[in-house]
Order: structure tokens, then C-alpha cells, then sequence
């Protein structure tokens, strides 16, 4: 995914109030709402260094509010046709072939530049996580998918994927691993059409990635607590790695309760790693020795999901510190005492969603949206 990660801000307070404190608080459903339709509004200065990120900022806001179930404050149209007015389309009708080029979506207005005077697209940064942010948009506010030349996209998408199975983010390079191997299963999925991607190929790619702990790293070889790349986003990358396969098929829905003699992965293994995740504050974290951290609400909580494993999750424990993590103007920080952001903000969202709560409208595990825009409903 893009990184919005590090867009928290420092901490309002020098001290940190405890899950347990937060027991007895609740969920501010309308402050949230508020603070969302703010962000949709006006994102505020801090998020200037995430211009890169545009159209990825506008997916968490407005999944937000399909969460929220307050999507009728916003105008689906005029989302709709901002968000295509990313879309990267070709300069002529030999342009694909020449230059193996990627027609996906920009992430933003700054990394969108006009072909040369002879029409040649010299600068194309159209991004497969920015397509993925792109779409999840459109199906979320009911835009019919079938409108997008989806045979064009795909079929330069299979420009992206390399000879391991792995796929690129961007046609000029860049870092080659799980994050991307989503993106293209979920825009694959999204689609209907899986011509843009060599299953096979991607399946043994995610399974290389598995590692002697059971977690995944971001890439084949590393574990799963100690490589450099895997402890970007580990938590992250078994979600990629198991939301992928579940995707493309080779993994069924509700594993575990299907009895299923074989697997693809280690699942024994895996939930050995994964129940070792959750904290004593109750929180959850992504790799070992380190902090409980909102988002991992949902990167490990929906791996539990997609498997059928979610009651392994000290549910009440979890949503002390989501709401220790609450803050009084809304929005959801990295852990109890920081001020929020769009992104952890997001994902306390989705995992109040997989707690059940009133009030808001149920995950998606897989695509990381609501079940109802998922099924197109």
C-alpha cells in the first residue's frame, strides 16, 4: 500500500491512559462522523506531505463514512468523477505495446504530467495501490464498474508482474512484494477479470513469503520479526498473503471450521503466531516486541476473519484500547495518548465493525471494505 502510516502527529499529552481506564467510555459514533466529513472537506496542513497520496487519503475517508453509515453526506457523483479523473488513459492505440506501460490510476494531481508535443506519454506514475484506493472508491459509492476499459488495465497490469510472481508497483520499478501482490488480486477481483495476472505464479510467490514462524515477511526469506523490509508492515504482510489467496481462490472462506485436512499455508503455524499477537493491554501488534497499534485491529483481525477465526481475539480487552485510543475531537490514534490519524483512524473503524458494533456496517475482510459495497448492493 502506499504509506500514510507516519502521519500521526506527536503526542498531545506526556502520559498515556490505560485500556482499562477506557472501559467504561463509549464510542462516539456522531464525533467520528463529524471528524470524517471534516477530513472529506479539508484535509488539514500536516497532510501536505501526503499529496503523493491523494486518491489513497480519500479512501479512507470515504470508507470511513460507508462504515459510519453515512455516506448520503457526501455526493457520489462528484466522487465518482473525481476519483476517474485519475485514471490513466493511452495517448494512441500503439502506446501499450511500445512501452509496456501501466494504465492504471494516479495517486494524485502532482505525479500527473501531459504527454509531449508528439503525444508520447513520457511520465506516466499511475500506481497499482493508487488503482486499488481508485476502485474500492467507485464500488463504494455505486459506480458501475463495467464502464472501465478494464481489458486495457489488466492486460497492462501483467506488464508489473515479474518472473517470481512478485509484482512491481509502478511500469519505471520499484520495491517487488506482498503489498502489490494484493493490490492486483483485489483489482483483479474488483473486476471480474483475472487477465492481468498469472495466479500461479502469484500463489507460489505468497507461499515462498511464509516464514519458519508462521507469519509472513513482505518478501521470500525474511522473517517474520527481524528482516529490515519484513518489519515494515508484517502484520500487513500476513494479511496480504492470506486475503490474496482467499481471493484468488486457493483458499477457502472460514478455513478452520471447514475441517479441511490440507492447506495451502502452515495454518497451525500461523495461528500460533497470530495468538501471540494481542496484547496485555489488550491491543494488537504486528510483529513481536513491539507496541499494540490500532491498525493491527485489522491486519491481524482480518486474517482471523477471512480464516474463521476471529473468537481466538480477547474481544472485549481489544475494544478498551480502541477506545482508549479514541480521541475527544474524534478520530483514532496509533495507541492511547497521540493525537489521530486518517489512517489509524481508519482501521479503528473496521475493527469496531469486525467487533460488532451498533451502528456500523460490516467488513469485508478480504477487500478491506464494507460487505455491502463489495457486493455491489
Amino acid at each position: 500500500m502506499n504509506s500514510t502510516e507516519n502521519t500521526s502527529s506527536p503526542s498531545p499529552s506526556s502520559s498515556s491512559s490505560s485500556s482499562s481506564s477506557s472501559l467504561t467510555m463509549e464510542l462516539d459514533k456522531d464525533l467520528h462522523v463529524t471528524f470524517i466529513e471534516m477530513m472529506y472537506h479539508l484535509l488539514p496542513t500536516p497532510y501536505e506531505s501526503q499529496e503523493i497520496n491523494h486518491l489513497t487519503l480519500a479512501y479512507f475517508i470515504i470508507s470511513s463514512l460507508d462504515f459510519l453509515r453515512s455516506l448520503h453526506r457526501l455526493d457520489k457523483h462528484a466522487v465518482a468523477d473525481w476519483v476517474l479523473s485519475f485514471q490513466l488513459h493511452p495517448t494512441t492505440t500503439t502506446t501499450t505495446a511500445r512501452t509496456r506501460q501501466f494504465y492504471g490510476f494516479h495517486g494524485s494531481r502532482t505525479s500527473m504530467f501531459p504527454p509531449d508535443q508528439n503525444g508520447v506519454l513520457l511520465h506516466n506514475h499511475s500506481h497499482l495501490a493508487s488503482t486499488y484506493s481508485a476502485l474500492a472508491i467507485l464500488k463504494i459509492v455505486g459506480y458501475d464498474l463495467s464502464k472501465i476499459d478494464s481489458e486495457l488495465m489488466l492486460t497492462s497490469m501483467r506488464n508489473l508482474q515479474q518472473p517470481d510472481g512478485s509484482f512491481m508497483p509502478i511500469h519505471i520499478g520499484g520495491e517487488t512484494d506482498l503489498r502489490f501482490v494484493y493490490c492486483a488480486a483485489a483489482i483483479s477481483f474488483m473486476l471480474n477479470n483475472w487477465s492481468g495476472i498469472d495466479k500461479e505464479k502469484a500463489k507460489d510467490y505468497i507461499l515462498h513469503c511464509q516464514s519458519y514462524d508462521g507469519g509472513f515477511g513482505l518478501v521470500p526469506g525474511a522473517e517474520s520479526q527481524d528482516n529490515k523490509l519484513a518489519a515494515i508492515l508484517t502484520g500487513g504482510a500476513t494479511y496480504c498473503a492470506v486475503a490474496s489467496l482467499q481471493l484468488m481462490g486457493y483458499i477457502e472462506d472460514n478455513l478452520l471450521s471447514s475441517c479441511a485436512s490440507s492447506s495451502l499455508i502452515d495454518v497451525p503455524l500461523l495461528l500460533d503466531w497470530i495468538s501471540q499477537r494481542q496484547g496485555t493491554d489488550g491491543g494488537i501488534q504486528g510483529r513481536p516486541n513491539k507496541s499494540s497499534d490500532t491498525c493491527y485491529a485489522f491486519w491481524i483481525g482480518a486474517v482471523l476473519k477471512i480464516l474463521g477465526g476471529y473468537n481466538f481475539i480477547d474481544s472485549k480487552s481489544l475494544r478498551g484500547f480502541l477506545l482508549a485510543s479514541q480521541y475527544k475531537y474524534g478520530g483514532f490514534s496509533k495507541f492511547p495518548g497521540e493525537f489521530p490519524d486518517l489512517y489509524h483512524t481508519y482501521y479503528g473503524f473496521t475493527a469496531f465493525s469486525m467487533l460488532e458494533e451498533s451502528g456500523f456496517n460490516s467488513l469485508c475482510p478480504e477487500l478491506g471494505i464494507t460487505e455491502i459495497s463489495a457486493m455491489g448492493v
